[in-house]
Parts: structure tokens; C-alpha cells; sequence
């Protein structure tokens, strides 16, 4: 009851139902309009998450690293680091979930800066997953639609890696320094033989999304593994994403047969520079996910709506679903009002926004 009872809460998964809702009036879906990979792909890397959550693996990294900052830039960057770099292979969602609360107590025991800081982990987030094909569900669908190999993958992703580093590295000389006392660390162990099971799983899991075996395949390895190791550990699982994707791709397949969304979509659709900057401002509306989908259905220039997909995950609250995250963590542990998080968040956000928009602009004219 509890699992269904979080699918039913979840405000995405609402407003997409009642999309798809809508979009029936305008047309019939198809069972073709729905990428069955991409679904297994998603609910291998949801079950996985939830896997490594049971394993503490995150934990114990937040708490060796921050245990020797001396100070507060130290510790910023000892939390962007490892943001960046679980965001990789641990989705930005997980990422934002399990840092963004411990840094705010950390912040809040020690009256440590709070703002940029907890801007700055939310937006490695959203960078580290933008690098793997695994790292948000809306890699894993360009890389499925497109049929996108992995060498050609990260030759989209790296260039945006080393510019998202850029302007991680330029926001965090605004952080104001202060010494930090030093923070005990918790008694977290790892346990070495499970992990190494689980990424042996997750090896499988990125087989099947380069398409190298077929998805299901670890789709259904990560389900038996989370079953052997707790039945609980599925009640954990995001099935509202899994869901939510499915509406998604409802959604767009009836949107897609619509004589006159066609035309005017198609009309956008005449460059790689359209694509990029219609999917940057579409996502700043309605978040990078369904935009990706959508836009997916009327363009070849799968590198500029990688790339402008990824980029407008900066900017707008809605921009990346980790966005909402941050904001609903910062909401419930932070020390200041709800405005002027938003606000200044806000700020260095669409500030990220437009450098980055245009470095990635220079990427996809002179690099990609």
C-alpha cells in the first residue's frame, strides 16, 4: 500500500495523467509510441539506486570527505566533487536526496554559508548526470532513439563536462570563507562483497544501455539482486518515474500526429541552432525530460538536443526535476525563507544558464 500510495502522490506523475488524459481527445496512442528499452533501462537504474541506497555507499563517501575540510570553500568543493560525480551513476535525483540534507546540517551546526553552496551541489548534480548516458532518464532516451554509440556519447558529453566544470569553478569563488570545525564522522561501513555484486549488476545494467545485450537483461538482474538482498528494497523503488516516462511517451506519440503541433514543432526544427536553443527554453517550462521526448519525435540533431536538454536543466525551478529536489530539501532543512532561497538560487541559476548557453553553442558549432 505504501508503494502505491508514493506513485499516487507524486505531482509529475498527476499532471502527466492528466496530459495523457487530454492528448486522448486529439488522437489515438500507439503501442509503438512507447520505447520499451528505454522503460527497462530506467527501471534497472531505479532499482539499482535504491541498492546502493540500502549499501550506505554515499554515505560513507559524504562523510570520509568532509571530514577533513578546513574550510568552507573546502568543503564546498569536497560536496561538488562528489555531487559531480555520483550525479554520473547515481542520477542527480539520489545525488541532491542524500547531499543537499547533509550539508545543510553541517551548514547549520557550524553557521556556514548556505545558499551558493547547496545552488552549487544541485547544479554538479545535474552536470555529473549529464556525462553518462545512465545518469537521467533523458540520456537513456537519446541514446535509445537515436541509436547513439558510446564513443560518440562522450564525445558529446565530455566538452559539456569540461564547460559545466568551468562554471562550477567560476560560481565557487563567490563562496564566502570561513574555517570549519572539524566533522566527526559517522560509524558507516561498507559491505565489500554485496557492492561488488551490485556493480557487477550495474555493469550489466550498462550493457544493455549501450545495447550491448538487450536491457531487460539487467533490468531483471537488479530486481533478483535487490530481492535476494531485501524484498524492502523494491518498496523503495521511483515507480512514478518509470510511469511517468510511459505517459511521456503517450504523450508525444499523440502530440507528433497532431497536423497542427506538427507543423508548428517542425517549423523549429530546421537547424542544429534551433533545436539546441527550442529545447534550452522549452525546458525551462516543462523540465528537460518531456521536452527531450518530445522534441525527439521531430529532429535527427541528436547532439544539439543532448546538449540543449542538459543545459536547460540550469535556470527555472522546473528546468531538471533535481531543481524541485533541491528546493523541496532546501525547504525542509534550510536556516532562510523559501523566497529569498529561490531568489538568489534564482540568480546564479539563469546566470549559469546564459554562460553556459553560450559555451555550448560554441561546442555544438565548432567542437561537435
Amino acid at each position: 500500500m505504501t508503494v502505491v500510495k508514493n506513485i499516487a502522490k507524486d505531482r509529475v506523475l498527476q499532471i502527466t495523467a492528466i496530459l495523457v488524459i487530454v492528448s486522448l481527445f486529439f488522437g489515438k496512442p500507439l503501442l509503438t509510441d512507447i520505447h520499451f528499452s528505454t522503460l527497462w533501462s530506467i527501471t534497472a537504474m531505479m532499482t539499482l539506486i535504491q541498492i546502493f541506497e540500502y549499501l550506505h555507499v554515499l554515505d560513507f563517501f559524504a562523510y570520509k570527505l568532509t571530514s577533513s575540510a578546513e574550510n568552507t570553500k573546502q568543503l564546498t568543493w569536497k560536496f561538488v566533487i562528489l555531487s559531480l560525480f555520483s550525479g554520473m551513476f547515481l542520477t542527480n535525483d539520489v545525488t541532491v536526496l542524500t547531499l543537499i540534507p547533509l550539508y545543510l546540517r553541517i551548514a547549520k551546526k557550524y553557521k556556514l554559508p548556505e545558499v551558493l553552496p547547496v545552488t552549487l551541489i544541485g547544479m554538479a548534480a545535474n552536470f555529473g548526470s549529464a556525462f553518462t548516458p545512465f545518469g537521467n532518464p533523458h540520456n537513456i532516451f537519446v541514446m535509445d532513439h537515436f541509436k547513439v554509440g558510446g564513443l560518440e556519447f562522450f564525445s558529446w558529453s565530455i566538452p559539456l563536462l569540461a564547460a559545466s566544470f568551468f562554471l562550477l569553478f567560476l560560481f565557487s569563488l563567490l563562496v564566502k570563507n570561513k574555517p570549519v570545525p572539524t566533522v566527526p564522522i559517522r560509524d558507516i561501513s561498507i559491505s565489500i562483497r554485496p557492492t561488488l555484486i551490485t556493480v557487477g549488476v550495474a555493469i550489466l545494467i550498462f550493457m544493455g544501455v549501450f545495447r550491448v545485450i538487450p536491457s531487460y537483461v539487467g533490468a531483471i538482474a537488479a530486481v533478483f539482486l535487490a530481492l535476494a538482498f531485501n524484498p524492502r528494497i523494491m518498496t523503495k523503488v521511483d515507480y512514478a518515474i518509470i510511469l511517468t516516462f510511459t505517459g511521456f511517451f503517450i504523450i508525444a506519440g499523440v502530440v507528433s500526429r497532431i497536423p497542427v503541433i506538427v507543423s508548428i514543432i517542425s517549423k523549429l526544427m530546421y537547424s542544429e541552432q534551433s533545436v539546441y536553443l527550442t529545447s534550452i527554453i522549452s525546458s525551462q517550462f516543462i523540465s528537460n525530460v518531456p521536452s527531450t521526448v518530445l522534441i525527439g519525435k521531430f529532429t535527427t540533431f541528436a547532439e544539439a538536443l543532448f546538449l540543449g536538454s542538459n543545459i536547460g536543466g540550469l535556470g527555472s525551478v522546473v528546468g531538471s526535476m533535481a531543481n524541485l529536489l533541491v528546493f523541496k530539501q532546501y525547504s525542509n532543512h534550510g536556516s532562510y525563507k523559501k523566497s529569498r532561497f529561490l531568489l538568489e538560487s534564482g540568480i546564479f541559476n539563469f546566470t549559469g544558464l546564459i554562460i553556459l548557453s553560450g559555451i555550448g553553442f560554441l561546442i555544438l558549432k565548432y567542437i561537435l
